[in-house]
């Protein structure tokens, strides 16, 4: 996952819960989180509970989050986020658990004279880990046009400078789809084991000639040992999960976008 895509995320994440972006640029921005994102990701529920006991003042946190720091020119203090950092994580769960799908709408100029035409597009963010003894977790946004079946990467990106809001303007009317989202979803879906089919795989080879290394040790440690103790197969055991190569992809979430 690029910096400019974990950027755009925390922007497009921040302002569709209401949370204000108090300054940034394409490196950084400092985000004024309200009381309920407060309460979600910053972890001081004594905090607010003493605040409710209290009556007091509540005073949610305004935090600065740094996505390019290489590319940082001013002294900006704040918390780097990467992909696979802790909070770029949490940011994830937290979208799970306020839910995964949304439906946007592109902002049109008023224009009573003009109707715009909004298209149907579905978005999909999805997230491929690759485990073995080392852990790789890839990113990937794509979209499929529901008209014409048109496919693009990164729509995530392509999308963040798009004006969305969760009701269509006034001066628009949007097509239906021709292509059902469940079909399109397939579409991805395949899309994404493409791929990863298409991807460097040495990985997994790397990961088992340590597996193999790893196993000939134990194996002389308790070599001319006849009855060999119980812990010895478990250890066998553990090292077979822990080198085992697997796959796991992930919908982060997604949603319906009708676009000009």
């Amino acid at each position: 996952m690029y910096p400019q895509q974990i950027h755009g995320y925390l922007e497009k994440f921040f302002r569709e819960n209401n949370c204000d972006i108090v300054r940034g640029n394409d490196h950084y921005l400092t985000v004024q989180l309200t009381i309920d994102m407060d309460k979600k990701i910053m972890n001081r529920p004594f905090y607010w509970k003493y605040l409710e006991n209290t009556d007091g003042v509540p005073n949610p946190a305004q935090l600065t989050f740094i996505t390019d720091q290489n590319r940082l020119e001013d002294d900006i203090k704040g918390e780097v986020v990467h992909f696979g950092s802790p909070r770029l994580n949490q940011l994830f769960q937290t979208t799970k658990e306020l839910g995964s799908y949304v439906q946007m709408y592109e902002k049109v100029s008023d224009n009573p004279k003009i109707k715009t035409m909004l298209t149907p597009w579905l978005g999909v963010n999805y997230k491929v880990s690759y485990y073995s003894d080392q852990t790789k977790e890839m990113f990937y946004s794509l979209g499929i046009n529901l008209i014409t079946g048109n496919m693009i990467d990164c729509f995530q990106e392509w999308i963040s400078g798009v004006d969305l809001h969760s009701t269509m303007s006034d001066d628009a009317f949007s097509i239906t789809y021709i292509i059902k989202p469940l079909r399109a979803l397939e579409r991805l879906d395949a899309a994404i084991e493409n791929i990863i089919q298409q991807d460097d795989h040495t990985w997994a080879n790397e990961a088992k000639m340590r597996w193999k290394k790893d196993r000939e040790v134990l194996e002389y440690f308790y070599e001319g040992v006849e009855n060999k103790p119980d812990c010895f197969e478990m250890e066998k055991q553990a090292m077979d999960q822990q080198y085992e190569a697997r796959i796991k992809i992930e919908i982060i979430n997604g949603g319906l976008f009708y676009l000009k």
